[in-house]
């Protein structure tokens, strides 16, 4: 439900999706990758990439992006690929 949810919000049918890339520790759940294979017909996961490097490296990216002391930084582009933004909050309302 959830990716339909993603595909109908971003105007996508399931056919333009070329390749399924998951990030991050959830990705290693069977079920999660049976599901989303399920979902897309039986397409295949991209498994080249390293879903905790990834988000490892996005996160450096981003620090380094929103750290106004460093210097001779290439131009980065950052666009949010989520619907809305995710984050936790915590007790003292620190997210």
């Amino acid at each position: 439900k959830t990716v339909e949810s993603c595909l109908t919000d971003s105007k996508m049918e399931k056919s333009s999706v070329d390749d399924i890339v998951l990030v991050g520790g959830s990705s290693r759940i069977p079920k999660v990758q049976e599901l989303l294979s399920d979902f897309f017909n039986g397409k295949d996961l991209c498994k080249s990439i390293n879903p905790d490097e990834t988000v490892a490296c996005g996160a450096a990216v981003l620090a380094a992006v929103l750290c106004e002391d460093i210097k001779n930084l290439p131009k980065f582009v950052l666009r949010d690929v989520t619907p809305l933004s995710l984050g936790i909050k915590t007790f003292g309302d620190i997210m």
